[in-house]
């Protein structure tokens, strides 16, 4: 309790205050440009850390990946636009609320969900964080696979419309991952004997192209911005109070999700993507309205931003207890740790108590701090949105997402790919195949084939070569809950059709 009580008496100091502000802001404005990841804009802060002591740069870097995560909402809900990977579902139901003149609403909802997501995992991260570190290092190659394969069964749910046309979608994700050099044998695929392409196509490239581009065609085509209101409905104003409401008034949507977050988080490498997605889909497939999902339904912004806030604290899990990051931001944090001298496990909780849980502490005070920094910028944002007309609103986005994306390896090619896709993205969208089924593909893909090839020459190179897929009890675990989720996926079809039958007699 000393420790804890001198690690609060730390962060509670004037300049680290200052600190979490200044890094909370700058993060929410880099997450809400698409193409500046949080692992970027940790990045770019590295150099500004070699000058404070331990303590002050790891609160500065937290409070920067705090704020970057939720800033990607602001465009995923204002036009249509995941400003990191994290917030790809929050594009479902934020950006129909924003259609319908409910974008501050939207903005205030995704701030409180954001807000416990990010205490959560910090309480998560304080009080469970050997437990979940033992949890961590039991996911090898065969179970990532079978995590991917759970995630490929969301396309199903993220399908609007046709289960045939998110299976398309998703397949062709998983070709775009392909191209490039396979990450394991080092064959090159697909390039069309181009070198350039053996870098492959970049998530972000292919969010960008497949979310942004397709947006701006759809606002040219319209004559109109992305949110410009039905007519005869004014945009609703900000109301903190009602939107705490419709958060805490689904108490098992919110708790679900941060424990989804929580549990996905500590598996190094699974991301905040997958764990957003997976919030989103358990939301609906528990709804008692699944069919008004993706249609500005509170619950799906809850279940998205409540579970992506929460893998902030969640991935340093493994991060403090192993050493090993368990997303790739967790990566530069780890490199300013040991550039400090502190090496994670058992004894930088021991040996460097107040600095551990000083750090752990400015995150949940940084989650704190998304309320005044996130509503009042939430705002501002909107308003310039809304009131920019779309001639000036469609080059200025399309400039900012051409930088994005060449400054992710200073590639022309990766603007050329954006470009491309994003064109692709438009014509599929008209075709009835949307944009979310592709990237789970993508991002799934990699994981997937990853997972599987290792697998399989580990067991191959044992004296008794096995498939060692199924032989791991966590592995039979994670399959027999896709089992479960495949068959729960028809359920609610069945119960459908038993109500029809029963008016119908």
């Amino acid at each position: 309790m000393d420790v804890f009580l001198a690690a609060a008496q730390s962060i509670l100091a004037p300049h680290m205050l200052l600190l979490v502000f200044l890094g909370v802001t700058a993060g929410l404005f880099v997450g809400a440009l698409p193409g500046l990841t949080a692992t970027m804009a940790l990045a770019l802060m590295l150099p500004f850390t070699f000058t404070l002591d331990a303590l002050e740069g790891l609160v500065a870097l937290g409070a920067v990946y705090m704020g970057t995560i939720y800033g990607g909402a602001f465009t995923a809900i204002l036009i249509n636009t995941p400003g990191t990977p994290s917030s790809i579902a929050t594009t479902f139901d934020g950006h129909p609320m924003a259609k319908q003149g409910r974008g501050l609403e939207a903005i205030s909802i995704a701030t409180i969900a954001s807000v416990v997501g990010g205490l959560v995992g910090v309480a998560f991260l304080l009080l469970a964080a050997p437990p979940l570190a033992k949890l961590a290092i039991r996911f090898g190659p065969a179970e990532m696979f079978w995590i991917a394969v759970l995630g490929l069964t969301l396309i199903g749910t993220l399908a609007s419309g046709s289960v045939l046309k998110g299976l398309l979608g998703g397949a062709i994700g998983l070709l775009i991952g392909t191209i490039g050099i396979s990450p394991i044998g080092g064959e090159s695929r697909f390039t069309m004997g181009w070198p350039p392409l053996q870098g492959g196509v970049s998530l972000i490239v292919a969010l960008i192209g497949l979310f942004v581009i397709p947006e701006l065609l759809d606002m040219i085509r319209r004559g109109s911005a992305a949110l410009a209101p039905p007519p005869g409905v004014a945009p609703s104003g900000f109301n903190f109070g009602s939107a705490a409401r419709t958060v805490f008034s689904k108490p098992v949507n919110l708790i679900r999700s941060c424990l989804i977050g929580q549990v996905i988080a500590v598996i190094p490498g699974a991301g905040g993507s997958i764990t957003s997605l997976v919030a989103y889909n358990e939301a609906k497939r528990a709804s008692k309205s699944p069919e008004t999902f993706g249609k500005g339904n509170p619950e799906g912004l809850i279940a998205s931003e409540s579970s992506n806030n929460v893998m902030v604290a969640g991935s340093m899990v493994p991060l403090l207890a192993l050493g090993i990051p368990g997303a790739p931001p967790d990566a530069v944090i780890l490199g300013v740790m040991l550039l400090h001298g502190l090496r994670p496990g058992l004894d930088l909780f021991t040996e460097s108590g107040v600095l551990a849980n000083g750090f752990i502490l400015s995150m949940g005070l940084a989650a704190l701090m998304l309320i005044p920094v996130g509503l009042l910028g939430g705002q501002i944002i909107y308003r310039i949105v809304l009131r920019t007309p779309y001639y000036f609103l469609v080059p200025t986005i399309l400039v900012i997402t051409m930088l994005g994306t060449y400054a992710l390896r200073n590639n022309l090619l990766d603007i050329a790919i954006m470009l491309g896709l994003g064109v692709a993205g438009f014509l599929l969208r008209g075709l009835g195949i949307g944009a979310a089924p592709i990237v789970l593909g993508l991002i799934l893909g990699t994981i997937a084939e990853q997972g599987y090839v290792q697998t399989i020459l580990g067991g191959m190179a044992l004296p008794v070569p096995q498939v060692r897929l199924f032989t791991n009890p966590l592995s039979q675990i994670i399959i027999a809950l896709i089992a479960a989720v495949l068959l729960w996926s028809f359920v609610p079809e069945l119960l459908r059709r038993v109500r029809e039958r029963r008016r119908g007699e």
